[in-house]
């Protein structure tokens, strides 16, 4: 655990066992000001010093690196940033199944959501009521996200790291997103031209990224990763111009279909590899 979370940690162990940094340090034989400083997160102590501290404090140092490694590997299970090589391949292609139908469902509620994103910015008016628009958008989010981690898991196959960050950040940003669209309901005022500005920036750079990484699996998918990546460059390219993202937008219809397209090739690719390695 790195400061300022083991600061905080031992802060809080202290005030659970009600004793003051005075009477912490009588039990450690650590001077005061360096407690402060550990606790306000200002320096990383040594091994030894942590262990004292804790030990002092009856808590045992693999407690907390327990703790942080579950919730590490939890986090990075769900979004399939850490995969096993050791896993079955029947895995691989179930998650990869998930992520290009999750992308269908993706490009069909994308039509939906552009109606009713349309009236709301354009018309200001709300063609749904807010249960509906709330929906929406949730079912927008998880789609995105099942969809996206088939980037994830494809950059894990091809050993492409840049894949793998970039799908990565796109779920990132997709959740920041998605929540100011279902709070700026409640929010009264709000600039939306510039959220939309901001938005099309944003994909814009991370799409571009992403294009250059699907573009470096050609060895692996050849002519059909070529063009996705170049669709992506292209749609992401006009995006970032704000100017012209309306046809970015258009462009995106093509190119979500090739991401679709390329992860079925991969689970495709994965099946005929199972086929081969199963016994006769």
């Amino acid at each position: 655990m790195k400061q300022p979370e083991l600061g905080q940690k031992i802060s809080e162990l202290r005030k659970s066992k009600g004793l003051t940094q005075e009477e912490l340090v009588e039990q450690c034989n650590i001077s005061v000001r360096t407690i402060q400083r550990i606790e306000a997160g200002d320096v990383t102590p040594r091994s030894y010093t942590i262990k004292t501290i804790l030990s002092a404090l009856d808590y045992d140092l693999e407690r907390i690196q327990t703790e942080e490694s579950r919730v590490a590997k939890e986090f990075k299970k769900l979004f399939l940033l850490d995969i096993d090589d050791s896993k079955e391949v029947g895995f691989l292609i179930k998650q990869l199944s998930i992520a290009w139908i999750s992308g269908i469902v993706y490009f069909i509620l994308g039509f939906a959501e552009i109606v009713v994103d349309y009236y709301r910015y354009t018309e200001d008016l709300m063609v749904t009521n807010n249960f509906v628009y709330i929906v929406l958008k949730i079912g927008m989010l998880a789609s995105v996200i099942l969809f996206t981690r088939g980037f994830i898991l494809t950059g894990k196959i091809f050993k492409n790291y840049l894949l793998r960050i970039t799908a990565f950040i796109f779920i990132f940003i997709g959740v920041l997103f998605y929540i100011y669209d279902i709070l700026s309901l409640y929010i009264v005022d709000f600039d939306y031209q510039f959220v939309l500005g901001a938005e099309a920036v944003t994909y814009g750079v991370i799409g571009i990224l992403f294009g250059i990484s699907i573009l470096r699996l050609q060895n692996g998918l050849g002519t059909l990763a070529t063009v996705t990546g170049i669709f992506e460059i292209i749609t992401y390219g006009f995006m970032v111009t704000i100017i012209l993202s309306l046809i970015g937008l258009v462009l995106l219809t093509p190119t979500i279909i090739l991401e679709i397209i390329l992860l079925y090739k991969v689970s495709q690719m994965l099946k005929a590899k199972q086929k081969e390695i199963a016994p006769d």
